[in-house]
């Protein structure tokens, strides 16, 4: 049986994974979170002058019933500072985001079902720490707090809209 922060952590990637579908992108799931990403999507043609862009994205859980110090932005505990580092910067090949998606504590709260289909709940939402520096030495025992704005809800149009403002890089230029 799964510990609850696991089953947090599935149901987490379950929720983005279709957000991704219904969006029509291809997902990649990473067996074994080592580069710090959990999931990679791509858009399956050509978006923004680039064939196939892409980007990555560490999947954070929350129970919803955390609290928050501000009415503008969520204050997510959960990336210790190795994996904050793993998303911080503007260095990478394939943009990397923090998608936080906030969970109900009751497992049966998850899911509803309705006539006309299936609802989950509750809310994901996107950030990206491109303009954070990584940490020069970072201890995977230390917790690094990232804000992350309620105004930015993870839905299949503003997923699109993330993968279709993936700009080339002035780096791979050859």
């Amino acid at each position: 049986m799964l510990d609850a922060r696991d089953h947090r952590g599935d149901f987490g990637q379950a929720y983005v994974r279709a957000l991704a579908s219904a969006a029509g992108l291809l997902v990649r799931v990473h067996d074994v979170d080592r580069d710090g990403v959990d999931l990679g999507f791509r858009f399956p043609g050509r978006a923004n002058g680039l064939v196939v862009p892409a980007l990555e994205a560490q999947v954070g859980s929350w129970p919803q019933n955390a609290r928050t110090r501000s009415p503008a932005e969520w204050h997510f505990d959960g990336l210790d500072e190795v994996r904050f580092t793993r998303l911080a910067g503007d260095d990478f090949t394939v943009p990397r985001f923090l998608f936080l998606v906030r969970v109900p504590s009751d497992n049966s709260a998850r899911a509803a079902f309705r006539t006309e289909g299936m609802l989950l709940r509750h809310l994901a939402f996107y950030c990206s720490l491109r303009h954070e520096s990584p940490i020069e030495n970072p201890d995977p025992r230390r917790r690094r707090s990232v804000l992350v704005p309620k105004a930015n809800v993870l839905t299949t149009r503003s997923l699109l809209n993330l993968v279709g403002s993936v700009q080339p890089s002035a780096r791979s230029a050859v």
